[in-house]
């Protein structure tokens, strides 16, 4: 059986409108959820794992899309938007778009068009969780690092050698290539150039070499 296809949220107050984009995207592949109001989806606040992108309206009543992303952006919940319009203008759309908005789509809206600002929604999301998941990864694969290990780690991303990093810690350079070992274990990497990417896309602080060292 193959997996379920990414959710695709729908935010819409027409009623007709929304039960034609649900019919557009689920023909397409994806699970769809849909809703009548921004403030119907900020209160039932529903489940982003597996979300795809969320499909929305500007103008609506209460709570219109610009304030929903603002909401969304305030929450850190990260969800690529298309937004819909029947009158938008450009400072609207510059300012969705600067706020991380996938696309800004005039209604009626073109079937194509948002299908494919889908897919590119779709192909965004499967990277930032990508990318989220190698950062969580990492995370614990520095955790399990001694103490010593992680001192002895960022000496070598600053830069020393073996012997220069034994020197500040004061102890043996057999020491130090021990814990070097580890460390290259621990955090599964096969060089240096691996373990400084590892330790960069962490945000791990090193400490950069001093002269005469």
């Amino acid at each position: 059986m193959s997996a379920p296809g990414p959710v695709v949220f729908v935010v819409d107050d027409e009623d007709a409108v929304r039960r034609a984009l649900c019919r557009l995207i689920g023909a397409a592949g994806y699970r769809v959820q849909a809703f009548g109001s921004a403030a119907e989806f900020l209160r039932d606040r529903p489940s982003l794992d597996g979300a795809a992108c969320l499909v929305l309206d500007v103008q609506m009543p209460e709570l219109g899309g610009l304030e929903l992303q603002r909401e969304l952006s305030a929450a850190n919940a990260s969800l690529p938007i298309i937004f819909l319009t029947g009158h938008g203008d450009i400072a609207m759309t510059v300012r969705a778009m600067k706020a991380g908005a996938i696309d800004f789509l005039a209604k009626p809206v073109d079937d194509v068009d948002l299908l494919q600002a889908v897919e590119t929604a779709v192909r965004q999301a499967a990277r930032a969780e990508a990318a989220r998941a190698e950062l969580d990864s990492i995370r614990k694969r520095l955790a399990r690092l001694t103490p010593r290990e992680r001192e002895v780690l960022g000496l070598l991303l600053g830069g020393r050698l073996n012997k220069q990093a034994a020197y500040e810690l004061g102890i043996a350079e057999k020491t130090i290539k021990v814990h070097r070992a580890r460390v290259m274990e621990k955090m599964e990497a096969q060089s240096l150039v691996e373990l400084a990417r590892a330790a960069d896309k962490a945000g791990l602080p090193y400490s950069p070499s001093r002269p005469g060292r």
